[in-house]
């Protein structure tokens, strides 16, 4: 909203001393939104969300285009506000409100928002996209930018002043969705967060198939017993090269594990792999690749086979075609490109039905464009950070993504702004073996020493750049260090302990 516009909205309103009261708020006169409620929520009436205060709840519908039905929410709290706005993202294809993080956010004083970005589905399901072209856009990027803006607006009229500083921060589509911020509206967001994005969201969503035809041939698909297998075999080869033996491969990409070490060689068991089998984790872990291979996009590394949110949720499912992949994987070629819901996965080519997709729906969902210019200029800063042990958007994609920005912008002024963070051991946006938990959530506990939300906030708001972030869990802190630096144990002391490793 321009500033005039903005002005005449607050005029309207009745004010107690600078401010609107949060039933005012129903009367916002604003392009293409209504609002739909704006009422108190007194402290501790909502009982799925422990400890929250009272708050300003407005809800409300942004229609963009004649086809939009983009669905947000705004809580600002009574008091004690912080004076910062916090934009949460979603996860998968979206389709409802993160009132979780809202809530979160809203409990350690931020004003938040969140939005379903235009649709009612769940994670997986893109149906809703067939022959709606606009609400497909609304998802790629539109709709988290019209929130930020009218959140803006409401946040200014209810606290008669706007926000100090703005910031994102998410993970998975949540992480793309912060990339694309960055990239699009370098304006929304002073600090941006970007977890484990799915940002070549095409490419990714193709690796599904890729990987989906490879479980699909002839004695290929594993089933979860064998799992443990494979990631003790890839833990033998690689875990103690960094010079700690801790269960978790710091460094996969550089890990030169053979699955063939797991041929079986009388009767197919547990703890051995069929050639199909072998095969089928050669080409997981190798990446998507066309005939002549070339690789198209980065595989899963070894070591993260296992877990609550290991391979078996994410790739290979309890059975062929039942994995979060293949789940993703079928709906980007059927509903979003528009093959048909009756659509054979083993139809697709990686020769020729890679850059076809890429150009139906690459420009409206995709975040990979390198150009960073106007966010940094802006005074922006973002933090970049990815689990080594993701199952579900491998680290290696976040390193292209990285080096290509690198390339484009230059190291001095990369260096200026952005911070690009690997977490050995954290498999899809937490959890792993690893030292893991790095406050990647508003309201998360802990300071800008160890807390990527809180490191973004004092970067942008003191000027201190994180040039480590101590992770914690499973009984162990390490240090996270830039790329591509890595932690490396000094020798002596505690292995559990940050303190005995330096960035290298």
């Amino acid at each position: 909203m321009k500033a005039s516009l903005l002005s005449l909205f607050l005029m309207s309103l009745p004010v107690t001393g600078a401010a609107a009261s949060c039933d005012s708020l129903g009367s916002l006169q604003r392009a293409h939104t209504t609002i739909t409620s704006a009422a108190t929520v007194p402290a501790g009436q909502m009982p799925k969300f422990e400890k929250l205060p009272a708050f300003c709840r407005v809800q409300g519908v942004l229609k963009p285009t004649s086809d939009s039905h983009i669905e947000f929410e705004v809580w600002m709290p009574e008091a004690g506000w912080n004076g910062r706005y916090q934009g949460i993202g979603n996860g998968g294809y979206a389709g409802s409100l993160s009132i979780g993080g809202v809530a979160a956010a809203v409990r350690a004083g931020y004003a938040a928002s969140t939005t379903d970005t235009g649709h009612k589905a769940g994670g997986a399901d893109g149906q809703w996209a067939v022959g709606h072209p606009e609400k497909l856009i609304d998802y790629g990027h539109r709709a988290i930018h019209e929130t930020a803006l009218v959140s803006k607006d409401l946040i200014a009229a209810f606290y008669g002043q706007p926000a100090k500083k703005s910031y994102f921060s998410s993970c998975s589509n949540g992480g793309r969705q912060a990339l694309m911020e960055a990239q699009r509206y370098p304006e929304d967001y002073d600090g941006i967060v970007s977890g484990a994005p799915a940002a070549y969201m095409t490419r990714l969503t193709m690796d599904f198939v890729y990987n989906l035809q490879a479980l699909s041939a002839d004695g290929a698909h594993i089933p979860a017993s064998k799992l443990p297998a494979i990631e003790k075999a890839a833990l033998a080869a690689c875990d103690a090269e960094d010079g700690v033996a801790d269960n978790v491969i710091d460094s996969p990409h550089k890990c030169r594990f053979d699955p063939a070490v797991l041929l079986c060689k009388g009767t197919p068991r547990d703890d051995c792999l069929t050639a199909p089998q072998v095969e089928a984790v050669r080409r997981i872990q190798g990446g998507m690749k066309d005939s002549k291979g070339k690789l198209l996009y980065p595989g899963f590394p070894p070591g993260s086979e296992t877990g609550q949110g290991g391979w078996v949720s994410w790739i290979t499912g309890p059975e062929l075609g039942k994995s979060a992949q293949a789940a993703f994987g079928l709906q980007m070629q059927r509903s979003f490109v528009g093959r048909g819901q009756e659509w054979d996965y083993r139809a697709f080519n990686f020769d020729k039905d890679v850059m076809s997709s890429e150009d139906k729906v690459g420009p409206l969902l995709d975040a990979v464009n390198p150009d960073l210019t106007a966010f940094h200029k802006r005074g922006g800063k973002l933090i970049l950070w990815h689990g080594w042990n993701d199952p579900a958007i491998p680290a290696g994609a976040s390193i292209q993504y990285w080096e290509a920005a690198l390339k484009k912008m230059g190291k001095g002024p990369m260096n200026e702004f952005a911070r690009f963070f690997l977490v050995p051991g954290m498999q899809h946006c937490g959890g792993g073996p690893g030292a893991t938990q790095i406050g990647a959530a508003a309201g998360s506990p802990g300071d800008a020493t160890n807390n990527v939300v809180l490191a973004v906030e004092k970067w942008v708001e003191e000027g201190v750049a994180p040039n480590q972030i101590i992770a914690k869990g499973n009984k162990r802190t390490r240090p996270l260090c830039p790329y591509p630096k890595v932690a490396k144990y000094k020798g002596t002391g505690s292995t559990d302990e940050a303190a005995n490793f330096v960035c290298k």
